[in-house]
């Protein structure tokens, strides 16, 4: 993707719970937070009128991506599954389930989920049954309030990001967020951050993919690219998928080590990034703490003291963690 993305002015938001319980947990609905800029999701794209059900009106327009249940004529609705499994369905105005949907990045369906305190984190595909609902094994690796994020542009209209809390019961103590670092160890794998990002500039942000002290140099394509990139705010969990500039068989873009993104920061604070990429047939997840402008100092009433970045992390696909 070469034209820069942005993150959005994140605003903290809050949560009602409506109590509708279902599969491991509990749904919240969230109430949106004040708007500092323009909606965007995984692409910027015009927003239709609000007569028009597939592009529903404005009522997400100034809200980054994740921040709402409904949104322009769509609503996220999660529906009752058997233990060890999740399940949801997209509506529309009348309630109706969506079963049209556009591949994009090789799926119809991106679902994203995350710990409030940013300790998990995971990126599935679900698959969709002929009444419209999507099904997949329960992402959600133990207790605590995770954040879900349906990511998908449905036939017709333009791409979307839905978000919905889900709370699995059970004793949870909160995690610190690791300190900025620009490094971090995955299953062998070292990769290592550069770029300064901040508010209201368009920054390249380079991750860099090595082994052994060896540059990795044969990425394999995940997702129709050598890196995806999920930037996730600390307090509001407002949320980017970003996608590099450049991609596989264009001609100018190397299998690694360097994977580029492009992004603008308007809003100062924390944000975890969470890259995906995939090499020897198996997809991991390096993780990085990264500061933008002058952080709050409270961002979240849970916000945890600060603790030092881990110089190796567990092995993929440990809970919270992992691909399918």
């Amino acid at each position: 993707m070469n034209t820069p993305l942005k993150l959005g002015g994140f605003a903290l938001g809050l949560a009602a719970v409506f109590g509708a319980a279902y599969g491991v947990g509990q749904v919240a609905d969230p109430v949106a937070p004040a708007a500092e800029s323009r909606h965007e999701g995984p692409a910027t794209a015009e927003h239709g009128t609000p007569d028009d059900p597939g592009h529903g009106g404005t009522e997400g327009e100034h809200l980054p991506g994740g921040l709402l249940v409904s949104d322009r004529g769509y609503t996220l609705a999660p529906v009752a599954a058997p233990a060890g499994e999740f399940a949801f369905r997209i509506t529309d105005r009348d309630g109706r389930p969506v079963t049209g949907y556009d591949v994009a990045h090789d799926e119809r369906m991106h679902l994203i989920v995350a710990r409030r305190d940013l300790s998990g984190f995971r990126h599935v595909h679900p698959e969709l049954g002929s009444d419209g609902t999507w099904r997949v094994a329960s992402p959600l690796a133990g207790p605590g309030v995770w954040r879900a994020f349906a990511d998908f542009t449905p036939t017709g209209g333009d791409p979307l990001t839905l978000g919905v809390d889900v709370t699995v019961p059970g004793a949870l103590t909160p995690r610190p967020l690791p300190a900025p670092a620009t490094s971090t160890t995955v299953d062998g794998y070292t990769v290592t951050l550069t770029g300064d990002p901040q508010p209201g500039r368009t920054a390249e942000l380079t991750l860099t993919v090595s082994r052994d002290g060896a540059p990795v140099t044969d990425l394999e394509p995940y997702l129709g690219a050598y890196g995806h990139l999920v930037a996730l705010r600390q307090g509001d969990l407002a949320y980017l998928h970003v996608h590099p500039d450049g991609e596989p068989g264009d001609g100018r873009t190397a299998p690694g080590p360097a994977v580029r993104f492009l992004a603008e920061v308007p809003a100062a604070g924390t944000y975890r990034l969470y890259l995906d990429f995939k090499h020897g047939g198996v997809v991991r997840t390096a993780e990085f703490t990264v500061v933008a402008g002058v952080a709050q100092a409270d961002e979240s009433p849970a916000a945890a003291p600060t603790a030092p970045a881990p110089t190796g992390t567990a092995e993929h696909g440990g809970p919270g963690h992992g691909h399918d």
